[in-house]
């Protein structure tokens, strides 16, 4: 049966204008300088076996998209459109607007999404949802800081050293069952049940999937959390991984070679049978966040993502495949992808500003679709930074970052600018203690997870701020002999990367932009920076403040 009422009532009883308003006052979010992760492969599992207890929070209530945004809107983080808008681009130019505004902008939702054949599609739109760092704290429920904190204390915890300490830490590894994922007989996502057929009251066409650019293949299913499972192991993977729409029944299945999913698949390939898998919309939105985290290889997403919540996602089986998902998803599309099956899947106007082109990808073919009776689809766009991935992005590199540095204790912070799309430019600051080093990092970094994939890695001394890349380009200008500093290597690239003469491989530059040691060739002393004394700077402007207009100054 198909849903019988459009989208969620958020706000009930409070009027609106044609283009959509905000109901409370906004409160603007401050633009964090991290930027998307690249995958550590480091000891995570050690974060996962704990959880700190803290206070009760309003994300823990959002089970769906609908209490999102509620909860978005409750909090003025949310502007509602009920005018109809196309998702044949119109949906990303006014999404993109705001994700390139001042903060990420507000979280739109677009109650009457217009489809290509010009029909009003049952289920609203929720986009931007994560674009801001204020409603990523809302996500994670804490402070962004205060869990990294946490995440830090885990990992320097040390064994006990009494009976107390003990007790303490048994506590917190008690903890892990409350992470674990837990089954369910029956879930939200089950509401609404329609096995694929003639007879179907919904299918694909149904969902107002985007069109985000002039020149995409087609729509895009762009915020998917894929379910896949090893047949070796049974392990359980989360991807996040773009499906083109092709009809009402198949979809493209954009898994590049380095990825889980695309492992799975060669498993089930080379045994010649039917691969399943399970795509969920929307649900707890830590679930998105999950599915978006570079994760060390083996690392259960729905595990993290119990962790991050304090208590265990719930899952239903599967009405057709045999996968588990979560209970609360907005949407369940079943299906199977049928090794070796490929069809042409592009262009995609993607994260890198650019048109992937069109390429093979595996086909996933649709068997089942069941949705909450309040669900909200939802979307997100990519291409020229910044975008609401920014905002994913900055949390999964404070969140693993303590990881990091505990595998590279001399690493003082790590930024990826927006001006890389990710992992093309990496800045990291070191506290340097012997000849070298940097390129210790350099290799080290290159060596974990998607790091693989990082083009360009500068290394600066520890007080430089990776987050400001003035700072950095000034002292990389200053610091750098090009004959001396600049080290090649060949590896694995990005398969988006179109620069690239060979796909998938290509060349890596690691910049030492450190003070160098006369063991690293430099005879001569190394000049200081020019400064002014920070206690004359503080007390002479607490006497001459700036003029907020204007030139001058307010004399005393």
């Amino acid at each position: 049966m198909a849903r019988e009422a459009p989208g969620p009532t958020v706000a009930e009883g409070e009027a609106t204008t044609a283009r959509g308003r905000r109901l409370h006052p906004a409160r603007m979010g401050i633009a964090t300088q991290l930027h998307f992760p690249s995958a550590f492969s480091s000891p995570l599992a050690i974060l996962i076996v704990s959880s700190v207890e803290g206070e009760a929070d309003l994300s823990m209530k959002c089970e769906s998209f609908a209490d999102f945004a509620r909860l978005l809107e409750g909090e003025g983080e949310l502007l509602r459109i009920s005018e109809p808008v196309r998702t044949d681009l119109e949906i990303t130019a006014l999404a993109d607007r705001e994700m390139k505004a001042p903060g990420g902008g507000d979280a739109l939702l677009v109650e009457k999404p217009l489809l290509s054949d010009g029909s009003i599609s049952p289920f609203p739109v929720l986009i931007n949802a994560f674009g801001s760092e204020r409603r990523i704290e809302m996500v994670l429920g804490r402070p962004l800081e205060k869990l990294v904190e946490e995440i830090r204390a885990l990992l320097h915890a040390e064994p006990p050293h009494s009976f107390r300490e003990g007790w303490e830490l048994l506590g917190k590894g008690l903890a892990l069952a409350r992470s674990r994922p837990c089954r369910v007989d029956h879930g939200a996502c089950r509401d609404r049940i329609v096995t694929m057929g003639p007879s179907a009251k919904i299918d694909l066409r149904s969902l107002p999937v985007l069109r985000c650019w002039p020149k995409d293949g087609g729509p895009f299913i762009t915020l998917p959390q894929v379910f896949t499972k090893d047949p070796d192991t049974g392990k359980r993977n989360v991807g996040m991984y773009r499906m083109q729409v092709y009809d009402g029944a198949t979809t493209g299945m954009h898994w590049q070679i380095h990825k889980v999913g695309a492992r799975h698949g060669a498993a089930y390939w080379e045994r010649g049978v039917r691969m399943p898998v399970a795509v969920c919309l929307g649900g707890d939105p830590i679930l998105t966040f999950a599915a978006t985290a570079p994760l060390p290889d083996g690392v259960d997403e729905l595990l993290f993502a119990g962790f991050l919540r304090k208590k265990g996602i719930p899952l239903v089986r599967c009405e057709t495949v045999d996968l588990e998902v979560p209970a609360t998803a907005d949407f369940v599309l079943e299906g199977y992808v049928e090794p070796p099956e490929l069809r042409p899947e592009g262009p995609f106007g993607d994260h890198t500003g650019f048109y992937t082109p069109v390429e093979p990808y595996p086909v996933f073919h649709l068997t089942s679709i069941s949705h909450r009776k309040d669900a909200v689809y939802p979307a997100t766009i990519v291409g020229k930074p910044p975008m609401e991935d920014f905002y994913l992005g900055s949390a999964s590199v404070r969140l693993l970052f303590p990881v990091l540095q505990a595998t590279f204790p001399e690493i003082v912070d790590l930024a990826l600018p927006p001006e890389g799309v990710f992992h093309d430019l990496v800045f990291v600051s070191i506290r340097k203690q012997y000849p070298y080093q940097a390129y210790k990092v350099m290799h080290g970094l290159w060596g974990m997870g998607q790091m693989m994939f990082t083009k360009i890695l500068v290394v600066v001394d520890a007080e430089v701020n990776v987050r400001d890349t003035a700072d950095v380009l000034f002292h990389l200008c200053a610091n750098v002999d090009p004959e001396r500093d600049f080290l090649f290597t060949r590896g694995p690239c990005d398969s988006l990367d179109h620069a690239q003469a060979t796909p998938n491989m290509g060349s890596h530059v690691g910049i030492d932009a450190t003070r160098k040691l006369p063991a690293e060739g430099y005879p001569r002393p190394w000049p200081e920076e020019v400064s002014l004394p920070g206690d004359l700077c503080r007390e002479l402007f607490a006497r001459f403040a700036r003029k907020r207009e204007g030139k001058g100054m307010d004399l005393p």
